[in-house]
C-alpha cells in the first residue's frame, strides 16, 4: 500500500468538499491520494483487504505527522471500474463519491484517452469538509 499527493483537481470530490480554486489550492495538502494497493491474487484471506485499509486509516495520520509535520484530514482514491468493484474499500467504509472523466493528470488537451475511475474518498477526522474548505 502507497500514499502520495492527491490529485491536484478532481470535480467530484472537489464539489463534494465544496471547494472553489483557490480554498482547494490552499488545503490541498490536507488531502492524501492512496496511489497503490496491491493483494497479490495468490494471498487467499478473508476480509483482508478492508482489514488492511481500517488498519492503515487509523496509523496515517499519526505517521504523517511525524513525517511531514501537519495531519492530513481525508484520504481519497481512484479504483478502476471496468477492472475492480471497489469492493474493498466499501467494506471499509470509504465513500463513493462519482467517478472520473478519464482524462488523467497529464491530459491538457481534452483528449479523454484513459479508463474512467471510480472516486472514494475516508475522512479522517470528524469535520474534515469544514476543515477543507475553511479559507484559513
Amino acid at each position: 500500500i502507497g500514499f502520495a499527493a492527491s490529485a491536484w483537481s478532481c470535480e467530484p470530490r472537489d464539489t463534494h468538499i465544496g471547494w472553489d480554486k483557490a480554498t482547494r489550492e490552499a488545503r490541498l495538502h490536507l488531502v492524501v491520494g492512496n496511489a497503490r494497493f496491491l493483494i497479490l491474487p495468490h494471498v487467499r484471506v478473508v476480509n483482508l483487504a478492508s482489514y488492511i485499509l481500517s488498519r492503515v486509516t487509523r496509523r496515517l495520520p499519526g505517521d504523517w505527522q511525524l513525517a511531514y509535520g501537519y495531519q492530513p484530514v481525508l484520504l481519497e482514491t481512484f479504483v478502476e471500474s471496468a477492472r475492480f468493484t471497489g469492493a474493498s474499500y466499501r467494506a471499509a467504509n470509504w465513500i463513493h463519491v462519482g467517478k472520473t472523466k478519464g482524462r488523467g493528470k497529464l491530459d491538457r488537451y481534452n483528449k479523454y484517452a484513459l479508463p474512467v475511475k471510480d472516486i472514494y474518498l475516508y475522512p479522517l477526522h470528524r469535520d474534515y469538509r469544514r476543515i477543507l474548505a475553511s479559507p484559513e
